[in-house]
């Protein structure tokens, strides 16, 4: 998949190489940093708008050749919940009348069915209908509009159910509230996700995989456990290396990036993180890196992975993390 925009200075790649899949009723988690790519990606799956290039398959279907009827009934089993709850809830309609705005879309049972089917999914993601149904989005606090925003996705009941920091505006506890609503809902409706979020120790929790992005591309996917305790791509690393360590006595982390990121305008050649990256050679200024399983599920495009590939039920073997000196050029 290939997402890219004009702008005055140039275009811009969003998003180019990508390719991944997500398997029923699993939880791919995707982190970067702010202006990698996570959201154009999510945006891309929707066709909102369509890639430039590249292909979606959501079951036989190719949603990058569905327009008109036929992309709006693909979308009804492809929701979103989006970053900032207040900012996509309708400040004039009440709690109710949000929730069965998919239903009456979809036209989708009367309206007696549709009202019935909005009280079921508001005690569904844990609010009282006698008690909120009738609420305006500003008489909620931000947990509980999030709630509503989640009930509106799942009314249609969907396959897929993407979150762009779906919880990134909410405090500790309503974040750890609403996680564990989205296990639950996943348990019940047999619901997949694809979870966007800047917080690599949020995504641990929630995720089956993980796609590390870099500039557009991902550099690092595999399962959740094996990403965080033995990451193989220097920007993966990194990352894992900035979160704050909760143990007492323990020592602060050494590997730290330095720069900004290059602009997506125009990209470095070869490895895009070879600009920030303390083990880049002349090979990666020169050959993008393509993607290789160093572990089973674990891929990494990278020269110079962290560890080498082992043998089937064996630990791959790290590999010397000293920085080199011989730092490739832009």
């Amino acid at each position: 998949m290939r997402q890219a925009g004009g702008t005055k200075g140039g275009v811009v790649q969003a998003v180019s190489g990508v390719s991944f899949d997500i398997m029923p009723g699993e939880t791919l988690g995707i982190v970067g940093e702010t202006g990698s790519g996570k959201s154009t990606l999510a945006r891309a799956v929707l066709q909102a708008p369509r890639p430039k290039s590249g292909s979606v398959r959501f079951r036989d279907m190719e949603l990058t050749r569905l327009s008109g009827s036929a992309l709006i009934s693909a979308r009804r089993h492809l929701q979103f919940v989006w970053q900032d709850p207040f900012g996509s809830l309708d400040p004039k309609w009440q709690v109710r009348s949000i929730v069965e705005e998919p239903l009456a879309a979809h036209r989708a049972g009367d309206r007696n069915a549709r009202r019935k089917r909005a009280d079921e999914l508001l005690d569904l993601v844990g609010l009282d209908p006698a008690r909120y149904a009738k609420r305006h989005p500003r008489e909620l606090s931000g947990g509980q509009a999030q709630r509503v925003a989640i009930a509106r996705a799942v009314a249609l009941e969907p396959s897929l159910l993407i979150c762009d920091e779906a919880v990134s505006s909410l405090d500790v506890l309503i974040q750890a509230q609403v996680l564990n609503l989205f296990e639950r809902l996943r348990r019940e409706l047999g619901l997949s996700y694809l979870f966007i979020a800047h917080d690599l120790a949020l995504v641990k929790q929630v995720s089956d995989r993980v796609g590390v992005m870099y500039l557009g591309k991902f550099c690092e996917v595999g399962p959740g456990e094996s990403v965080y305790k033995q990451p193989l791509h220097p920007y993966t690393k990194a990352l894992l290396d900035s979160i704050p360590s909760t143990e007492p006595g323990a020592a602060r982390a050494t590997a730290t990036l330095t720069g900004e990121p290059p602009s997506p305008i125009s990209p470095p050649s070869g490895c895009r993180f070879r600009t920030r990256c303390p083990r880049a050679q002349e090979v990666c200024a020169s050959e993008v890196p393509q993607p290789r399983e160093l572990g089973p599920g674990h891929l990494v495009a990278c020269h110079f992975p962290l560890a080498q590939s082992a043998p089937a039920g064996q630990a791959m073997v790290p590999q010397d993390t000293t920085p080199t000196t011989a730092k490739a050029q832009r």
